[in-house]
């Protein structure tokens, strides 16, 4: 029987970090990279966005959205707070960094965080239909989905995912538009050779921090869209330890 993805929560110290996973995911996208920030005694929290995780695709569509998902990121802030940890970071990769920074511009007592190939920009300049079809097709086969039916839904996705993303690309822009409202330190993760997420990104989202206390940029050659989980998943670990250990006092 296939195991869907849960949240996850690995309890250390008062020092609390928060992963957001990216679009048609889930927590394992950031699950490596907590186990090792949890080695530094950080608390650790992954939560699930509402929609996915499931074995339909049709539920990201039909129970998803940025507010959703905004109304998502908040309770995650609460859930850390409280558990009695005051002290938060909060970081995601592609979708769940666009959240991460709306946290930041909405929350002043957030500590810092930042995002990982996260497509913070005015104009929509990502690429995800093909890959998020390809994603569904892959799942619906892992949960042994009937062949008829698994067609039906990868018609409706097919057909009405476009009308989500542009959602999410307007609420991206949104963000992008209010990045100055940043004051926290704040980390951008980038590969040099991401196919879904323009590397350029860095620049827009870098040269809009403008009041942010500290910006701290990696870029990762040779490194696709997820380094969390890619090639340089451990470097990323590495420069993330170093940027929060300046943070927590």
């Amino acid at each position: 029987m296939q195991l869907a993805p849960q949240p996850f929560f690995f309890e250390h110290s008062t020092k609390g970090v928060i992963l957001l996973h990216a679009f048609a995911s889930g927590p394992m996208d950031v699950r490596m990279l907590a186990r090792g920030l949890e080695k530094n005694d950080y608390t650790v929290y992954g939560p699930m966005f509402t929609g996915h995780g499931t074995p339909d695709f049709t539920n990201i569509l039909t129970n998803g959205s940025p507010q959703q998902w905004w109304r998502d990121t908040k309770a995650a802030i609460q859930f850390l707070r409280d558990k009695g940890i005051s002290q938060i970071c909060i970081f995601g990769v592609s979708l769940g960094g666009i959240y991460a920074a709306k946290a930041l511009e909405e929350d002043p007592n957030l500590l810092g965080g930042g995002s990982f190939g996260s497509p913070i920009t005015i104009s929509r300049d990502f690429s995800v239909h093909d890959t998020f079809m390809q994603m569904a097709k892959a799942n619906y086969q892992r949960y042994h989905t009937p062949q008829e039916q698994m067609q039906a839904k990868l018609k409706y996705l097919d057909s009405n995912v476009d009308n989500l993303l542009d959602q999410e690309a307007r609420f991206a822009s949104e963000v992008a538009r209010n990045l100055s409202k940043v004051h926290q330190p704040y980390f951008i993760g980038q590969g040099l050779s991401d196919q879904i997420v323009n590397p350029d990104v860095v620049q827009f989202i870098q040269s809009n921090l403008k009041n942010s206390s500290h910006v701290d940029v990696h870029r990762y050659e040779n490194a696709s869209h997820m380094i969390t989980v890619n090639n340089v998943h451990k470097l990323l670990e590495s420069d993330l330890n170093n940027f929060l250990e300046k943070l927590y006092k």
